[in-house]
């Protein structure tokens, strides 16, 4: 019985574009034992992920704010500890960061076999000098998906044959992400579709002025919306935009529809939420990742030419839209909401 270890530890978009490789490894080694190395925020989002025996955090982040505090080393002596207690056959890193590979090559001590990405490919983050602490580097084509990159370096490593496109499942558990979201005790009528405006690069995001003419759209179509966040400027976003939207349909239609700001949710409880939207429309950004992952209809927004590498392709019902000239037109988002039904 193989034990692997995958390691991705952010960010969350690129985590949710790793996880179709359990699926592949479980479909050619259905007794291998398979964990997952990953930043701590991102720890209950890929316990989701059907196949993964443990998730082990990784504190870095934090890590780097007490750098020297005698915890955070006590800490990382554990999970170096850890790591080479599994005594793994084989540990996978899919980021080709020096800091991914040097935490894989802790469980070199417990007897691992180490591979890794031994070239850049276009539009990833890679740090060449990673190469040096892998036993295997992999050579990847240079301009392919962040899903297949992940998907080849792993049949690679393994020795199997490269699985098809065709065959992309993120593994993502729906009874126990619902769960979570109906915990929280956050009701919604049906149906309702998710807007996710936040994303942490501005140069992504789309004008407010584009959300509200959206918003209208739908919610005089008697389609309910959900404006998610994570830090508090998002939410003073999602608050200022659903308030404005409210305020007019008040003034103007007799719709129940409204739109609606939830509570901080936990990524478990923010994938329930996203399982059960008629569409989510957003940037290009981890959530809309998540939406497309649980082949959803999903809208991904791209102000850059980068649908290629990041954008949803296993499913008809994703449709990426923009580029690099264009920002995406509402025209667009239209079209694709009609051919959802929801219009």
């Amino acid at each position: 019985m193989q034990k692997i270890l995958i390691v991705k530890v952010s960010s969350l978009g690129d985590v949710v574009h790793t996880m179709p490789v359990i699926a592949d490894i479980r479909r050619q080694h259905p007794t291998a034992q398979i964990d997952w190395l990953v930043e701590e925020g991102f720890a209950d989002l890929v316990r989701l992920v059907t196949g993964v025996r443990h998730v082990i955090p990784f504190s870095l982040r934090r890590w780097r704010k007490r750098l020297w505090a005698p915890a955070t080393w006590d800490e990382m002596c554990q999970l170096r500890r850890r790591l080479a207690s599994e005594a793994y056959d084989l540990v996978i890193d899919c980021q080709g960061l020096i800091k991914t590979a040097w935490a894989a090559h802790w469980a070199r001590a417990g007897g691992a076999w180490v591979s890794g990405l031994g070239n850049r490919t276009e539009g990833s983050s890679y740090e060449w000098p990673a190469r040096f602490l892998y036993d295997q580097c992999v050579s990847i084509e240079p301009r392919i998906h962040v899903v297949e990159r992940s998907r080849q370096l792993v049949a690679v490593a393994l020795g199997d044959p490269v699985p098809l496109a065709t065959e992309i499942d993120f593994g993502l558990d729906l009874h126990t992400a619902i769960a979570a979201f109906i915990e929280t005790g956050f009701k919604l009528p049906s149906p309702y579709v998710v807007l996710v405006h936040a994303t942490s690069r501005a140069d992504k995001q789309w004008p407010q002025e584009r959300w509200i003419e959206l918003g209208q759209l739908l919610l005089h179509a008697g389609i309910s919306l959900v404006l998610p966040w994570g830090q508090a400027a998002e939410r003073a976003v999602s608050t200022k935009i659903s308030g404005w939207l409210n305020a007019r349909m008040a003034s103007v239609s007799s719709t129940k529809a409204a739109a609606y700001v939830p509570p901080a949710l936990t990524l478990p409880a923010v994938t329930g939420l996203l399982a059960g939207a008629a569409a989510t429309v957003g940037v290009d950004t981890g959530l809309v990742h998540i939406a497309a992952a649980l082949k959803r209809p999903t809208i991904e927004l791209y102000n850059f030419d980068t649908a290629w590498r990041t954008g949803g392709y296993w499913a008809p019902n994703i449709v990426n839209l923009g580029g690099a000239q264009h920002s995406p037109k509402m025209d667009d988002v239209r079209r694709a909401l009609v051919d959802f039904g929801l219009l």
